[in-house]
């Protein structure tokens, strides 16, 4: 028998803050995707966390399937009639062979098996179906607070990053689609924060969580003055932009 998926769970503890201070996908890219696809009768979206991406998927498709292995995150997946919902791993998706036109993995596969899911992959695609991943590392604002980020990141927190976020660090160059590569046009996120907004943000992360627990101090203590200091006061215009690699079965 084949042994079950390892599953990674390094965001459940923090499933309601996730819902709340992670920014929103572009709508431009699930219109894009949509149009990728061969048919819309069937996207899956898996670890779908919050069901972000599932939800923007639903206006396009007959049928969105979301699945997650965290049982937190699901309860706080946002509700929509068009989505089911199940607790599954990405690499063992309950569908039948060759049914699914798209494939999505949001922010995601890089805590994937990833030869694993490549193979269920190509089985649940039908032909011509999409298979589409994608990530976003440090939101980019003004050269001085993008600067304070990326050092708190490697200096204050870097030694309790997951190894699996060089994935996003290297823009998913790792992560192969085992199939043809489609060209994707250029996306990004947008929002418009201020300074609590970020820390909020900043609070999600795997590695501030990992290293409040091992040395019992809140790292964010170190950044929230120099933060403050370097935004000012109001909000700012932030942009995400994304790594996208797409492939067609």
């Amino acid at each position: 028998m084949t042994a079950p998926p390892v599953y990674k769970d390094h965001f459940s503890g923090q499933s309601d803050a996730y819902q709340k201070y992670r920014p929103d996908y572009p709508p431009a890219l699930f219109e894009w995707l949509a149009m990728q696809a061969p048919a819309r009768r069937l996207a899956i979206d898996v670890a779908t966390g919050n069901g972000q991406a599932a939800v923007a998927l639903a206006p396009y498709f007959q049928r969105v399937i979301a699945t997650e292995p965290s049982a937190a995150q699901l309860r706080e997946a946002r509700v929509h009639p068009g989505v089911e919902y199940r607790q599954e791993a990405a690499e063992a998706i309950a569908v039948e062979s060759g049914t699914a036109d798209l494939l999505t993995a949001a922010q995601a596969a890089h805590w994937f098996d990833w030869p694993r899911f490549c193979v269920e992959a190509a089985r649940v695609l039908r032909p011509g179906g999409v298979l589409a991943v994608w990530s976003y590392g440090y939101g980019r604002v003004g050269p001085v607070i993008d600067r304070l980020i990326a050092d708190f990141s490697r200096d204050v927190v870097g030694p309790y990053w997951p190894r699996e976020r060089r994935h996003v660090e290297e823009a998913y160059r790792g992560l192969v689609p085992p199939f043809p590569l489609i060209d994707a046009p250029d996306f990004e996120m947008q929002t418009h924060w201020n300074a609590g907004a970020m820390l909020n943000y900043l609070d999600t992360w795997s590695a501030v969580r990992r290293c409040r627990v091992r040395t019992g101090r809140d790292p964010l203590r170190l950044l929230a003055a120099p933060l403050a200091d370097a935004w000012g006061e109001g909000s700012r215009d932030m942009r995400w932009p994304l790594t996208l690699r797409a492939g067609r079965a």
